[in-house]
This record gives C-alpha cells, sequence and structure tokens, in this order.
C-alpha cells in the first residue's frame, strides 16, 4: 500500500468519523433464485408435490409457467394459458393454482380467476396433458364454483388444499371502502370469507359437495354452507403449515391495521365491525364479543400499506427461520418473521427492507421460500443469507452502520444498519478524495434493522466509503469494489 494511500485513508476516517465496530458478515439478503427467467406480473408461486421438482409461476394476464428447480435453468414453458377467458388488470386476473393432493395420480389442478360478463370469480378444475407433462389440456376446464363480484377489487383468489384433503378458497369482501355492501358479515353470500368444499364429491346441483363439519352445513337460516370462516376484508396469500395444521392468513386492512390471521372453523374475523382488534372506523366504540382477534396486525401507514401473507419456514436452508412465519408488504417491500407458538405472546423480526412490489410468496418441494415481485422485472427471489435468532431484533436498542457484505465485491454488495426510533436515515456513497458518488436511501425509517442491496453500477475498481446519517448519528465504513 502506497503512503499517499495511507494518508489519504487516515485523512479520510478523520474527515468523516469513521469507527472500527464491525458486524458478522451473515446478514440478510435477497438474491434472484432464477437469473434467466422474468414474467409478467406473477402472483402465485406453487410445485406440484409429485416428486419432479417442478416450479408453476401464476401470472395476473391469465398464464401459467413451469420450470426445473434450478438456479441455471434457461427458460420457461407455458403450461396452461387461459387469457381470453381471463379479466385482468388492478387486482382482477388469473389470482391462485392448486394441484390436488393426488395430483401425481389424477392429474387434477385447479385454478382460481376473475370473469367478464357478468363479472365474477371462478374457481376451475383442469387436468395435466395425456402426452406432456409441462402442458396442461386447456380443453379439459371444469367450472366447480362461480360467483358474482360486485366491484373490481377485493377478490382474494388464493387456493389452497388443507390437511384434511378439501379445497379452501379465499374471497374478499367485494370491493369498495368499508365494505358498503356489508358482505364480510353477510353469510348468505361467498364474500369476505375462507371457503372450504370437497371437490373429490359431488352434491345433485354442484359439481362439488359441503364437508359435514363445515359451520353452516345444513343450516335453516339461508347461510352459505361451503363457509369455513368469514369477516375478512381482503384476504392476500394464505397458507397451510402442515405441521401444525394451522391455517394463515394475511388479511389487508382499510387504512389502519394490516392483519395476521390463523382462520379456525367458524370463526368470524370481524370485518367491518372492526379492523384487526380495532373498532372501525378507527376510534368508534363496537361490541367484539364474539369476534376473533389477530394473531398480529402492524399500522397502516407506519409499518406498511398492504400485507402479503406468506408461510411458515419449514426449509433446511435456514434453520434459525424454522418454525416461524414469513411474510411481507407490498407496499413497502418489507419481509419479517413471525414467532408465534399458539400460547406465548408473538414476536416479529424484520429481516429485510427492499425496494420490491411483494404480490406473494411460496415453497418448493423441499420446503424453500421464494418471493414474488410485481415490479416490470417479474423477477422471483429467495434468501442469500440470514441473521442469527439472537441477532435479529423487533426494535434495536442502539444506532448502528454494519460493515457491507460481501467485502470486497463486485456486483453488488449489502448495506445494514439499525436504528432505535423512527428517524430520516441518509446514506451516500464517497469516492477516495471525498466525492459523493451515489446515494443508497434518503428516506424515513421506523425503528428496525434493515438491509439494503446495493450496485455500484458503472463505478470503477477501487475503495470508496459509505457514510449514513440519522438524526444526531454520523457513521462512516469502508468497502472495496473490484470490477
Amino acid at each position: 500500500m502506497s503512503i499517499w494511500y495511507r494518508f489519504l485513508s487516515v485523512f479520510l476516517l478523520l474527515l468523516f468519523g469513521l469507527s472500527g465496530a464491525s458486524l458478522s458478515s451473515d446478514q440478510s439478503a435477497l438474491k434472484v433464485a432464477f437469473p434467466e427467467l422474468s414474467f409478467d406480473r406473477p402472483v402465485d408461486l406453487q410445485n406440484p408435490g409429485d416428486g419432479t421438482d417442478r416450479i408453476f409461476v401464476v401470472t395476473l394476464i391469465g398464464a401459467i409457467y413451469v420450470f426445473q428447480n434450478d438456479p441455471e435453468v434457461a427458460e420457461s414453458g407455458v403450461f396452461l394459458n387461459i387469457r381470453e377467458q381471463v379479466r385482468s388488470g388492478g387486482e382482477l386476473g388469473l389470482l391462485g393454482l392448486a394441484f390436488h393432493p393426488d395430483y401425481k395420480t389424477n392429474g387434477y389442478f385447479f385454478v382460481n380467476y376473475t370473469a367478464d360478463n357478468p363479472l365474477r370469480t371462478v374457481v376451475s378444475r383442469f387436468k395435466v396433458s395425456v402426452d406432456n407433462p409441462n402442458r396442461a389440456d386447456a380443453d379439459s376446464e371444469e367450472i366447480i364454483l362461480e360467483f358474482n363480484q360486485p366491484l373490481t377489487n377485493h377478490n382474494g383468489g388464493q387456493i389452497a388444499f388443507g390437511p384434511d384433503g378439501y379445497l379452501y378458497i379465499a374471497t374478499g369482501d367485494g370491493g369498495g371502502g368499508g365494505d358498503p355492501g356489508n358482505n364480510a358479515q353477510d353469510r348468505t353470500n361467498l364474500l369476505g370469507a375462507i371457503l372450504r368444499i370437497d371437490v373429490d364429491n359431488k352434491s345433485e346441483d354442484r359439481n362439488y359437495a359441503i364437508p359435514d363439519d363445515n359451520p353452516f352445513a345444513g343450516n335453516n337460516e339461508g347461510f352459505r354452507e361451503e363457509i369455513f370462516a368469514y369477516g375478512l376484508r381482503n384476504p392476500w396469500r394464505m397458507s397451510f403449515d402442515f405441521e401444525t395444521g394451522w391455517l394463515w392468513c394475511g388479511d389487508v386492512g382499510q387504512s389502519g391495521w394490516e392483519i395476521i390471521h390463523i382462520i379456525e372453523n367458524g370463526g368470524n374475523y370481524g370485518w367491518n365491525i372492526i379492523e384487526g382488534s380495532h373498532c372501525y372506523p378507527i376510534g368508534s366504540e363496537c361490541d367484539k364479543t364474539g369476534l376473533e382477534m389477530p394473531v398480529f396486525e402492524y399500522e397502516w401507514g407506519v409499518d406498511g400499506r398492504s400485507i402479503t401473507g406468506g408461510y411458515v419456514y419449514r426449509g433446511s436452508a435456514f434453520p434459525e427461520l424454522y418454525g416461524k412465519y414469513v411474510y411481507g408488504d407490498y407496499m413497502f417491500g418489507t419481509i419479517w418473521a413471525l414467532d408465534y407458538d399458539g400460547v406465548n405472546e408473538p414476536t416479529n423480526y424484520k429481516l429485510i427492507d427492499t425496494d420490491l412490489r411483494i404480490s406473494s410468496f411460496g415453497i418448493d418441494e423441499q420446503g424453500e421460500l421464494y418471493i414474488l415481485d410485481h415490479t416490470s422485472a417479474g423477477r422471483i427471489y429467495t434468501f442469500d443469507s440470514l441473521l442469527s435468532v439472537e441477532q435479529m431484533e423487533s426494535i434495536p436498542s442502539e444506532f448502528r452502520l454494519h460493515q457491507n457484505y460481501p467485502n470486497p465485491f463486485n456486483q453488488g454488495t449489502r448495506i445494514s444498519f439499525s436504528i432505535p426510533t423512527q428517524e430520516h436515515v441518509t446514506i451516500e456513497i464517497f469516492n477516495l478524495i471525498g466525492q459523493k458518488v451515489a446515494t443508497v436511501t434518503d428516506r424515513q425509517y421506523e425503528g428496525g434493522a434493515y438491509f439494503i442491496p446495493w450496485n455500484p453500477a458503472i463505478l470503477s475498481s477501487g475503495v470508496y466509503f459509505y457514510k449514513m446519517r440519522a438524526g444526531d448519528f454520523v457513521d462512516v465504513k469502508r468497502m472495496i469494489l473490484l470490477q
């Protein structure tokens, strides 16, 4: 190292007040799971559970794609294309996919989409092609269930088979602010609910049967027998944890709270009497008798604006996440892990702050987790590395700027920091002569731990410094770029 370099480095350390504190390089970040693939508005990712280790991606426009679960996969094939019968745009489109538990034998899979004339939700069954396991038979559609939608938003759309072999269907309240039709509390329609039907049997007038233990099976009050639970606004992504049997659901709030429920048979989750655990409209009084409270909720506009429900992690790559419910926020791009055992109060860990529009999560046959980006990039992400549970904090106790990882780096690195309170955070990159060459972030953050990916773009190899300001806190660290 030259005398000039040593002098300049010391000068900059003194100028910026660089501290020598560092953190282990085992930090949270995402990576593109399949670098050669991108999709037009992906909204669901499923695996068929047939031992083929394939991944199926659902796109809002009405197509499903299939490919091998290999990071080096070069292309995906069209499994099903029903664009002509799907009305898409905004919250409308092809919204859900579920493979029959015996898919390996019978080749049946189910989809949930919105259609026109009249505007309605359609749940259909298709069959895989006899000649090609990577193509569906588009002419094999059998409509299982359909019902009208009053407006174009709050359609729910997730479908999933439970441990009991029944098909569960998430429906929104029909749209509009505050549920103007009071649909979520009206058990005579199928809106604002989780439905449960038996698709392996048929009744006289339906292409499905009603499970005997559905809460309103055989009622004389006009309630829809398909309803398993109700009082939901817009359940955007639900999933089963097959180890516990719990059905987890992220319910998008109105303007006060984003909500996580564990759905139980016959439960009334309160919308639009309550939003989360709070009377609706916020600040009003209400009777909460008989209403199910959320497992967890976070404040709208503070921690996020639109929850995207996820999965309880049961993979092996990240043991620190095992048994935790991983979910995110569509508008803020934040990903959390919720630790809840049904007995103790839940603990919520912030894993990473991203710039993604997180439309959905998915798991492969090994239980590893994927994150879908709904931006124009249309990428699928997975975790690269994670903090240990001991390092994850819901609210850090001090301001810290951590060492970037990896360092040295070439194509990209991650910069992480922690703040105990709400602050405006600015992180800027400087070259060796003190010129600012990039701004990593410049916005308000809530108290928490954050991890931001940074790509040096056209910068040349060399030593750079990144400086963080948050209130009265200032810190600088050095990074090395090798292009």
